[in-house]
């Protein structure tokens, strides 16, 4: 067994003590303002963001884990869940140890991960995934519209073509979708992306205060 296949081989979750995370899950397709959401959530008291895209820019590419995503990902292969679970995970311990998140107060804000239901099975036992906010109603051209404007405000010219939007959001549909069916459906709430990120804000956080209430 090579190094790489061990590291996949390795189930992150054999820990003899694993810290259980309080989050909610941010979903729905490319361009339905997950990211806009969770920074503003990631702004408040007691809320950490946590992106897919911050967990692969935090990596270390001189770790094996770091070297284990390069060479998937030079490749424009997809990385595997595992690797991609035990980033995040690493990720998450080390905001810790900075006391960016302090487990016991603040609540996980989880944006592009999981991403589909093994990822979510994979995380069952680190995370406790309160509510989970469906971002949905958003007309698929507008989606694409949406994503080719990100893609020319960050400079990234190769995600505005055509093709790699309808790869993105095929993926999506084909995949990622199905991860609604992993958790109850009373913890999921839809919300209208087409309103604006400010009534968006509210309606999530309404549902967030609601549900203190409840357990008070």
């Amino acid at each position: 067994m090579t190094p790489l296949h061990a590291l996949m081989a390795t189930n992150p979750l054999n820990q003899p003590t694993m810290q259980r995370y309080t989050a909610i899950l941010l979903f729905g397709p490319p361009g339905s303002g997950k990211g806009t959401q969770g920074k503003a959530l990631g702004s408040l008291p007691g809320f950490f963001h946590c992106s897919c895209g911050d967990v692969f820019r935090a990596m270390d590419v001189r770790t094996e884990l770091g070297r284990a995503f390069l060479e998937y990902s030079g490749k424009g292969q997809l990385v595997p869940d595992e690797i991609t679970i035990k980033l995040w995970l690493a990720r998450i311990k080390s905001c810790v140890t900075t006391r960016a998140i302090k487990p016991d107060m603040d609540r996980l804000v989880l944006d592009g991960i999981p991403r589909n239901p093994h990822q979510a099975e994979l995380m069952d036992a680190m995370v406790d995934v309160e509510h989970v906010f469906h971002l949905s109603g958003v007309p698929r051209d507008e989606i694409a519209l949406r994503l080719k404007k990100r893609a020319l405000k960050d400079n990234r010219l190769d995600d505005a073509s055509d093709a790699v939007v309808k790869r993105r959001l095929e993926v999506y549909e084909a995949e990622s979708i199905e991860l609604l069916n992993h958790y109850p459906p009373e913890r999921i709430t839809h919300v209208n992306a087409t309103q604006p990120p400010h009534v968006v804000l509210n309606d999530i956080f309404k549902t967030v205060i609601e549900a203190e209430k409840q357990f008070a």
